[in-house]
């Protein structure tokens, strides 16, 4: 029996208005931007951006997928810096006791969150303002009267600085990129490929029936405020290393640029619905926008303008094109 191609099917994916949308943009600054937009240099430019975000807007996205949100990220990417540039750099001691503080500050950070929203049932949108304003806190208190200062130098060489902080593919591409291929490649498998997907989704749907049928709520909310705050230290880690320094300000950039690349990549802010693919795309649309606007002839003072408009019009392109498809009735007909 053979399956006809189905347009609302199809449409129906997640992933289906992002792709439209990113689609758009690579067009758009082909166009206006140029060969050189799509040279291996200028492709290395936004692919930097996005990889960097991307890998914290993954873990961001199923956040919102399972109908919770983090914001305290903006804190945990310069958290993760600082901790490693002062551990390593300010201290001397190893590299990779740097790297071990930092990642684990990170899951410590996320327990917090998830233990929280769990046990005070106050909005994850406010336990995690609350951390975000703390871990800032602690940043900029405990940098400044251990080093005397906001930035710390840190000298990083061996397998560390190949592992998370150097360049690739003819010296223009960083390796998070790759981190980013493959954490997304495992991302896809373990949320659209295992239960564990299904279980997030679940509670984006519904958070007490899915307790009522036995998923693990409460354990699998901890395990992705975990994720997205370890993401972001290690976002923050791997750029101090492979800038060879750290500064307290930074990082708050992430928060918005995290979330607009999640809902440009289809996800909805109410839960439920979302893929990783999607938020993939989306991240890459949204370094697209940011990056490609200096490969223009545009004036740069309407840059936020024009940025603001190409990313409002991919979200609502998105929006239009999954309500078109769920709309879409296919004809009866044929076997």
């Amino acid at each position: 029996m053979s399956r006809t191609f189905s347009f609302g099917a199809l449409a129906r994916r997640p992933e289906a208005g992002a792709a439209l949308g990113l689609f758009a943009v690579l067009i758009f600054f082909a166009i206006f931007g140029g060969v050189t937009f799509l040279k291996p240099s200028g492709m290395a430019s936004w692919l930097n951006v996005a990889a960097n975000l991307g890998v914290i807007a993954i873990p961001l996205g199923l956040l919102m997928i399972a109908g919770e949100l983090d914001i305290s990220v903006g804190a945990m990417v310069p958290f993760g810096a600082m901790t490693v540039s002062v551990i390593s750099g300010h201290y001397g001691l190893p590299i990779w006791m740097g790297i071990a503080a930092a990642l684990s500050f990170g899951v410590i950070v996320g327990l917090v969150n998830g233990f929280l929203v769990i046990r005070t049932a106050v909005p994850s949108l406010i336990v995690t303002l609350g951390t975000l304003f703390a871990v800032q806190g602690v940043v900029l208190g405990l940098t400044v009267l251990i080093t005397k200062s906001t930035s710390v130098a840190l000298k990083t060489e061996g397998v560390a600085k190949v592992m998370f902080g150097d360049f690739v593919l003819g010296g223009q591409m960083q390796v998070m990129v790759l981190w980013w291929l493959g954490l997304t490649a495992l991302y896809v498998f373990f949320v659209h490929l295992s239960p564990f997907g299904n279980w997030v989704f679940a509670m984006g749907g519904d958070k007490v029936s899915a307790r009522n049928a036995g998923i693990p709520t409460e354990r699998l909310t901890m395990v992705l405020f975990v994720l997205s705050s370890t993401s972001a230290a290690f976002v923050g880690m791997c750029q101090a290393i492979l800038y060879n320094s750290a500064q307290v300000a930074g990082g708050q950039s992430f928060i918005f640029n995290a979330i607009i690349s999640v809902v440009v990549g289809g996800v909805l802010l109410t839960g439920g619905f979302g893929s990783v693919i999607g938020i993939f795309f989306g991240t890459i649309t949204f370094a697209i926008v940011t990056q490609g606007i200096y490969y223009t002839d545009f004036d740069r003072n309407w840059s936020s303008l024009i940025i603001g408009v190409l990313l409002l019009g991919a979200v609502l392109m998105n929006n239009t094109f999954r309500k078109m498809a769920l709309s879409y009735a296919p004809k009866k007909g044929g076997k």
